[in-house]
């Protein structure tokens, strides 16, 4: 992935943050068949492991072998920018349209685990970390399903878990531009209700 400077993201806990709000990953492998994609909720155990499942009628279990590189893809939130947006436009009209967008490509090797044990895990940790956030004290468990159901639908599933090598990110908020040209994208951003992006080009690290 291409990152200039200014638009890099080193902080761990940014990525962090950057993964949970957006777990839905492209989960990119390259097999006999070709490149193949796959997108896979994914629960980051700590920096370097992921962990997932994905259905056992999912044929990339059979065609990716263990131990295979991957590329995961996290995509964050992104907009598209204006020149109209931009303050300095009425000065020089030396602006042009472009995209702004947060993004995670991690590269990693992949590991399928068969057994009940490590489907009941994968599916635990995923359950627990969206249902305590969707629905707090309330949050679905997978005992509430009766037992000889959930062992169907755990038998229809593989559990795996990514070993994480590479880390990029990519944050292009605006941080190529004046304070005010940032403020006037944010503004216009919010106003049309893209709001996510809009508070973090306003987080981001102003230019210097």
């Amino acid at each position: 992935m291409y990152i200039p400077a200014h638009f890099q993201e080193t902080d761990p806990s940014a990525i962090a943050a950057m993964i949970a709000a957006h777990p839905l990953a492209q989960v990119v492998a390259h097999t006999d068949q070709g490149l193949v994609a796959n997108p896979l909720p994914l629960l980051a155990v700590n920096e370097t492991t992921l962990v997932g499942h994905l259905a056992l009628a999912n044929d990339m279990h059979r065609i990716v072998p263990n131990g295979a590189d991957v590329l995961v893809i996290f995509q964050g939130g992104d907009a598209y920018v204006s020149p109209n947006w931009y303050p300095s436009k009425s000065i020089d009209h030396k602006v042009v349209p472009t995209w702004n967008y947060e993004t995670v490509q991690m590269h990693g090797r992949i590991s399928f685990q068969h057994d009940m044990k490590s489907k009941i895990a994968a599916v635990g940790r995923l359950t627990k970390t969206h249902e305590q956030a969707t629905n707090e004290a309330q949050a679905w468990k997978m005992a509430d399903a009766p037992p000889d159901y959930m062992a169907q639908m755990l038998d229809g599933i593989v559990a795996f878990q990514i070993d994480i090598g590479r880390v990029f990110a990519k944050s292009k908020l605006s941080q190529n531009k004046s304070a005010d040209d940032i403020n006037g994208v944010a503004d216009a951003l919010h106003q049309r209700g893209d709001k996510d992006i809009a508070a973090a080009m306003l987080q981001s690290e102003k230019p210097v």
